[in-house]
């Protein structure tokens, strides 16, 4: 073992790339292999496991990212956070008590199971190998003796057994002759003290003595036994060993007999570098001259503005220095006045004559303009001002756009506005050439002179938005990045939020439910009405009219202020669907006095007219509801509406909404998709208000789910 230390430097010179920790970036220190085969020092997976338990504590704080120096964890692993906190020890200031962490090298999620950090095997081949590299870069650097009393003498052996190094006088006191010391195995100066046999993680007394082939590890005859290898498919030691190197030797030897081609690429990587210089410093060229353009455009733009503005204040100047010049006249014996005094002083009359005349005119002027005094020019330069706020929003997007990247296009069908916004969007072409794509809104504002656009960043095509005001419409845009390159803006889509915030319900399966006419999904999102035999059978004896009744559903909660929003959509199918609001008060009356409704249209000489009869319907009922059926909108009779029946119906919406607004007592229906309301009426909102629906003969409803992180999920998967 003499020898490994000794070993020439020039052996291991170019491997220190293999030997530095993906975590700390410096020489590996007790490295572990982790189950994903990557190594890691001791120091640092601990480090890691106590900053994402402080993080977890936190709540993911950006301060609690930084409890250790040497670690740096990545924004992307602070998104696993949610997934650490795992039952196990109490935290001590030596154990961690996490278990799972993104492995640094390739961040895979890494479950060190209940053992935790004792579960790993720790590396002792290239923990040998740092400690060549180590001594190799600091050759003249001597390792001292550990018992010598100061000050210390340079060590000349190593005792394996004793974990321990000593100078000759110090050996020799510490392993006498004839004791049992005298047999440790003893090696040159080293720091790197490796156990004699490897033992046993998860069973520390028990040597490893076979090799799991489906888990790449070795493991004890415990371990196959009755652990977590039991039925794993396991070899020997020494066949694994055998095995294993001649496969490393084989790609070894492969490798070296590739030298040629492998020096090859090396040379052609190098003309690529040098070509990404050279290619960089033309691009940088090219950039600097678009950009030089730009400020001579600015410069000649900004020097025509400035002489504009220079002639103009010249103008000014001069028109209010000749109107000073004149008010000066009118001061006495100064200008025009002390002139006239001295014409005053003219005694021949035909000589005053002949002057006072144009003397006297000039100084109707004067006294004229005293009287509306006006300064010859305006002081103030609004005439003057630059509105710069389009070419500011073409020079913020300014970027390297690439004719070969695709402009992505926001999809309305599969984007929503409910609880929370989800945007969607998707490109024309197979693949996806972007790594990222940047999301834009603003609320649309009439007031606001300028628009400030929100920005986020996505990995995915959709994004889930939850900070947007209820009531108000938004703009949506996007575009994609490939590094510095991106594409141009999509169209922009405008959207609309509830006018009210969601209110969550299910449909309630027991206040009087019947379940022999309306079938519910497990879930209770989901109601449909089933005429089945029993309604053949009650039909069998008549002859004319039809008599069926509604059925009646409610929701699971009811509603007693505030201003609530819900959304449902009805299939497409149905025959007759009511849907609106029913106080507490009178649900009961809704379930048990229910009459039966008769359509008169089969009746002989009915004489029915449908105009009173709906009116008379309406007034009956003990809950506010409109009808929807046969792919239409119906809007209520009411003195408001339209006398002419055919205006009062409407296509169904592919999703509808109702909102109840209790301090107001007034609920409207809506069309959900646009957020348009179709109808709107006064309510009595003085009991708990619950959400009502009754549906006849084949009908559906299901109410609209709520926005969540999965549909993010799902669409990116889409």
């Amino acid at each position: 073992m003499e020898s490994d230390r000794l070993e020439s430097p020039i052996a291991i010179k170019g491997i220190e790339r293999e030997l530095i920790c993906p975590a700390c970036k410096e020489l590996f220190t007790h490295p572990l292999i982790l189950p994903c085969q990557h190594n890691i020092c001791h120091k640092c997976v601990k480090e890691i496991l106590f900053a994402f338990e402080d993080s977890f504590a936190d709540g993911g704080s950006e301060s609690s990212n930084q409890s250790s120096p040497r670690i740096r964890i990545a924004a992307s692993s602070m998104d696993r956070i949610d997934r650490i906190n795992r039952s196990g020890r109490k935290r001590n200031s030596l154990t961690p008590r996490s278990t799972l962490f993104p492995c640094p090298s390739c961040q895979r999620d890494i479950d060190l199971g209940e053992r935790g950090i004792n579960g790993l095997f720790r590396n002792f081949t290239l923990e040998t190998i740092v400690e060549r590299y180590r001594q190799a870069a600091r050759a003249a650097v001597a390792i001292m003796c550990d018992f010598c009393k100061p000050p210390p003498q340079e060590s000349t052996k190593s005792c394996m057994d004793c974990s321990a190094s000593y100078c000759n006088e110090c050996f020799k006191i510490h392993h006498p002759w004839g004791t049992v010391k005298a047999q440790h195995e003893y090696v040159g100066p080293t720091t790197n003290f490796r156990p004699k046999i490897l033992m046993c993680p998860e069973h520390e007394m028990e040597r490893v003595n076979m090799y799991c082939e489906i888990c790449r590890r070795p493991v004890c005859h415990l371990c196959k036994l009755g652990g977590g290898h039991a039925n794993h498919r396991v070899t020997t030691m020494s066949t694994a060993y055998k095995t294993l190197k001649e496969k490393l030797s084989k790609d070894i030897e492969y490798l070296i007999s590739k030298e040629s081609q492998v020096k090859a690429h090396i040379t052609q990587l190098d003309l690529l570098l040098k070509e990404t210089e050279c290619n960089s410093e033309r691009a940088k060229q090219e950039a600097s001259q678009s950009f030089e353009k730009l400020y001579c455009v600015l410069e000649e733009k900004k020097s025509a503005a400035l002489r504009a503005i220079e002639t103009s204040k010249n103008i000014r100047l001069e028109k209010l220095q000749t109107q000073v010049e004149e008010y000066q006249g009118l001061l006495e014996n100064n200008g025009l006045v002390g002139y006239a005094q001295e014409v005053l002083k003219e005694t021949d009359p035909s000589c005053f004559v002949q002057t006072a005349k144009q003397l006297h005119v000039r100084i109707q002027k004067a006294t004229e303009s005293l009287k509306s005094f006006r300064p010859a020019a305006e002081t103030t330069f609004e005439d003057f001002v630059v509105d710069t706020a389009k070419q500011e929003d073409i020079l913020g997007d300014l970027s390297f756009h690439s004719n070969g990247l695709e402009i992505p296009e926001i999809n309305e069908e599969q984007s929503r506005m409910y609880n929370k916004a989800l945007i969607s969007w998707e490109c024309s072409g197979k693949t996806d050439s972007a790594d990222i794509y940047v999301l834009e809104y603003h609320k649309l504002n009439k007031e606001e002179e300028s628009v400030t656009w929100q920005k986020t960043e996505v990995c995915g095509k959709s994004k889930v938005l939850s900070d947007l005001d209820d009531d108000s419409s938004y703009a949506f845009r996007v575009r994609g990045y490939k590094g510095s390159i991106c594409s141009p803006w999509s169209r922009e889509v405008i959207m609309r939020t509830p006018p009210a915030p969601v209110f969550s319900f299910l449909f309630d399966d027991k206040c009087g439910y019947n379940n022999e006419h309306l079938q519910l999904n497990p879930r209770r999102t989901s109601v449909e009405s089933r005429a089945g035999f029993p309604l053949l059978l009650g039909s069998e004896r008549l002859q004319v009219g039809c008599f069926t009744t509604l059925d009646y559903i409610i929701g699971d909660t009811g509603i007693a202020k505030g201003k609530h929003f819900w959304a449902f959509t009805v299939e497409a199918y149905s025959y007759l669907v009511k849907v609106g609001v029913v106080p507490s008060s009178k649900i009961q009356k809704l379930f048990h006095n229910t009459p039966d409704v008769i359509s008169p249209r089969y009746e002989q000489d009915s004489g029915h007219d449908s105009g009173s009869e709906d009116t008379f319907f309406d007034s009956s009922q003990p809950c506010t509801l409109v009808t929807l059926g046969m792919k239409k909108f119906f809007i209520p009779a009411t003195p408001a509406a339209p006398k002419d029946p055919a205006s009062r119906i409407l296509p169904l919406p592919s999703s509808l909404g109702v909102c109840l607004d209790c301090d107001r007592g007034r609920v409207g229906f809506y069309d959900a998709g646009r957020m348009k309301c179709l109808y709107e009426c006064e309510v009595d909102c003085s009991g708990l208000m619950y959400p009502a629906f009754a549906l006849m003969g084949g009908a559906a409803v299901h109410l609209e789910e709520a926005v969540t992180a999965k549909d993010r999920e799902y669409h990116d998967d889409i």
